[in-house]
């Protein structure tokens, strides 16, 4: 892996002109919930959707590209990430407003809390469930993020995407593809904003959806904790976290990951648990699952960059394949 400088003066001249922000060597682990992990060779934050356009169209694509949102359901593997990661600025890409009677437009980086406190004091209806997501709109259009029976795929209109080469798209709802937490849009597409409709709705009703999205987050989610959120999704006719218990995990540790006592489908670092802890941990746990019902867990959490060198892990810990 090229040093993070290096970097930057290979590319000279064409990185000139940019307004937003270039770090080498960025420190992942400030930016990820688990607060672990190692270095982004280089790290981008774009001043605005023409500003990362340029950008796109500046870095050769045998750079390595990729983007991440707040850092809220991403675990970074030791050995850092090649390349550049791209980190969507809060002034250039998170806005949210009311644009029409029941339509919200929000850019990329704007929080799904955001979202849903713009859609209350409008009086439009469908998204109290994205008060109690802690991660942002970006996030949520990719992985089709969605809590208390309501997915982001029944809300969204459109979508505005950039592509490696700077070239911007508009995507409609069907073009996203979406599944349970997944959307197949193009993996290459990075999401700067989407409009989004809902419903005319009383604010006192939306209140009480949103207080209730809350009380339930407070009750039986380790939520003032290291944690990345759920950690798998559920599979079909269960739920993650009644399998984790059925294979005796809640509470397993490794090093310093753990998967909480309170919520086994949710891992969380007690204080210095590395990448390496974290993942191998959650292989434990599907390897464990897999052994003791049969099923596979598959990770919710998106996991970035490399192995430390003699610190690899392998799906399943490679057993049972």
């Amino acid at each position: 892996m090229m040093r993070g400088q290096d970097l930057i003066n290979k590319l000279g001249d064409k990185l000139s002109g940019l307004r937003g922000r270039i770090t080498p060597n960025a420190e992942m682990d400030k930016i990820t919930w688990f607060r672990a992990g190692g270095l982004a060779e280089a790290l981008f934050q774009p001043a605005d959707e023409e500003d990362l356009a340029a950008f796109l169209r500046a870095v050769p694509e045998e750079v390595p590209v990729m983007v991440v949102g707040v850092g809220s359901n991403l675990l970074v593997r030791d050995g850092g990430i090649a390349g550049f990661v791209i980190r969507l600025s809060a002034k250039g890409f998170g806005e949210a407003e009311a644009t029409g009677p029941t339509t919200i437009k929000a850019g990329a980086a704007t929080p799904d809390k955001r979202v849903a406190a713009v859609a209350h004091e409008a009086g439009i209806g469908g998204f109290h469930f994205y008060h109690g997501i802690p991660g942002a709109i970006g996030g949520a259009l990719r992985m089709n993020a969605g809590a208390n029976g309501v997915e982001t795929r029944e809300r969204v209109v459109e979508v505005t995407a950039l592509d490696r080469k700077g070239n911007l798209y508009t995507l409609s709802n069907a073009d996203m593809g979406y599944a349970y937490r997944h959307s197949s849009a193009p993996a290459g597409l990075i999401f700067t904003s989407a409009i989004f409709e809902g419903f005319p709705e009383d604010k006192a009703a939306i209140k009480a959806a949103m207080d209730a999205v809350q009380n339930h987050r407070e009750t039986v989610q380790p939520i003032r904790e290291k944690t990345g959120g759920s950690t798998f999704k559920n599979p079909e006719g269960t739920s993650a976290w009644k399998e984790i218990d059925k294979a005796g995990c809640r509470g397993l540790m490794i090093g310093g990951a753990q998967m909480s006592p309170m919520h086994c489908n949710f891992m969380i670092n007690t204080g210095t648990a590395t990448g390496y802890d974290l993942e191998y941990l959650g292989e434990t746990v599907r390897a464990r699952v897999l052994e003791n019902s049969g099923i596979r867990l598959h990770w919710e959490i998106k996991r970035l960059g490399n192995f430390r060198p003699g610190h690899e892990v392998q799906e399943f810990l490679g057993q049972l394949l």
